[in-house]
């Protein structure tokens, strides 16, 4: 089991996942994200290839338009 704070919730994994895995089982769109993990910005390019591993920290903010 893999037990990482999203958002400053715990979420509780059956195995480790990719950062873009995630964002499409939560629904979220990666065009429109920023997720920093551990402190540090995850490139888009690496949404794909950056694994969620047991302890990790992520926070996931959402760009929303408006004026």
């Amino acid at each position: 089991m893999i037990t990482a704070r999203i958002n400053g919730q715990p979420e509780t994994f059956a195995s480790s996942l990719s950062v873009s895995a995630f964002l499409e089982e939560k629904g979220y769109r990666p065009d429109r994200v920023a997720v920093e993990q551990n402190g540090s910005i995850v490139p888009k390019r690496e949404y794909e290839s950056r694994l969620i591993e047991d302890g990790d920290t992520l926070e996931v903010v959402s760009f929303v338009g408006g004026g």
